[in-house]
């Protein structure tokens, strides 16, 4: 599973540092840029209504080895497009098949935590993280050497195909029931169920967080701190090293604090440190306020997957959180773009601690996360 998590992060964060190569090749405006990316979007909301049918049906280890495949082949797809619409199409595409492998391989990891009997979601999401680096490395070497996105996206995609592909044969059936009545099965509960929904809300506030951070740190530091780009690209390594050490960290800090005492106090202090950053205008309070940031939102998707996966249909309750989270992580830049346009980088950008405050709170006033802590009191004892 965790060539899953890889793979899934690798292909699509290496493809970002060809936007502006694509975007000048097919003579696109901003706006229409803007209506070509939001593809990857509406494949995703797509994918949650296939996923929601499907998994209950086939289960996560059908699914994982299947949407893998189609995502590392669909990925060509997107360079090869020649205008807008069409590049809109294959994003969308792209976009269904990568939510739907994010659901299928986070019901699969939940079903592989439940028989491991530890928390170890957060791990397979730090090496996501991991993943969404080297990809971001890949891209940017790429463009660095003149290769083009559609070869990129094929080596990749066969690189994926032939080693998740091997990797991802002998998985886990699900837990949870495979069979679902027409009108009254698991899955209509679980896009019923209030707690899910509450799942949902807090996995997009910290995916929109997280896109937030991830396209716009770099630029909040040159443009309105004034640092230099190696100052100015520290800051989402920063960020990024922060979430990757909280989630290999989190099985420790699980052990001793409960999922609804812990995820409000990182939600805390990535609020503070934004907060602080955002105040100063300073280089240095900047990077560490991000790096404040990475700690404060690396657990809050893992433990909404896990605690989703108790709450009711495994596979719809994750389709409906996973779903809901990437809209936010999709939605999050250009929402703060808009935003700057009108009020300024920096104003815009109290989104993230408003946002991430309100998800802490969220966890700390109702019985959404109890699933999770639950689980980590059973394993624990």
């Amino acid at each position: 599973m965790t060539a899953a998590f890889i793979a899934h992060a690798v292909l699509f964060s290496s493809w970002a540092a060809h936007i502006p190569y694509v975007k000048a090749q097919l003579g696109l405006s901003d706006a229409a840029l803007g209506t070509a990316l939001f593809g990857a979007p509406v494949g995703s909301l797509l994918a949650t209504l296939l996923s929601h049918w499907a998994l209950p049906r086939w289960g996560s280890h059908r699914l994982v080895p299947i949407t893998v495949a189609g995502y590392a082949c669909v990925g060509v797809t997107v360079g090869l497009a020649t205008s807008g619409p069409l590049l809109f199409l294959a994003l969308a595409l792209w976009g269904m098949f990568q939510g739907a492998l994010d659901v299928a391989m986070n019901t699969q990891a939940a079903t592989v935590e439940r028989v491991a009997q530890a928390p170890i979601m957060s791990r397979f999401h730090g090496m996501w993280s991991v993943g969404a680096l080297l990809g971001a490395v890949i891209g940017a070497g790429s463009v660095s050497a003149g290769i083009g996105l559609t070869a990129q996206l094929a080596v990749l995609g066969v690189v994926v195909l032939v080693v998740v592909e091997a990797l991802t044969r002998h998985l886990i059936p699900d837990a949870r029931p495979a069979a679902v009545d027409s009108d009254a099965g698991p899955a209509k509960r679980a896009w019923l169920n209030r707690t899910v929904a509450v799942l949902g809300a807090v996995a997009f506030a910290s995916f929109l967080c997280e896109g937030a951070a991830t396209d716009w740190s770099a630029n909040y530091l040159h443009d309105v701190v004034g640092a230099g780009p190696g100052v100015s690209a520290l800051s989402y390594a920063a960020y990024t090293l922060m979430m990757v050490v909280t989630r290999f960290g989190a099985l420790r800090l699980h052990s001793r604090v409960s999922a609804r005492r812990l995820l409000p106090a990182l939600a805390l202090l990535a609020a503070v440190g934004m907060s602080v950053t955002l105040a100063t205008a300073d280089p240095v309070v900047s990077v560490i306020g991000f790096a404040g940031l990475g700690a404060g939102v690396a657990l809050l998707v893992p433990t909404a997957f896990s605690a989703a996966y108790s709450a009711s249909s495994a596979g719809s309750a994750i389709a409906l959180v996973a779903t809901t989270g990437w809209v936010g992580y999709l939605l999050g830049p250009p929402l703060i773009g808009h935003l700057a346009g009108w009020v300024g980088l920096s104003a815009a950008l109290i989104t993230i601690p408003v946002m991430i405050s309100v998800a802490g709170a969220v966890i700390g006033c109702t019985g959404a996360f109890d699933a999770a802590d639950e689980f980590h009191r059973d394993v624990m004892t």
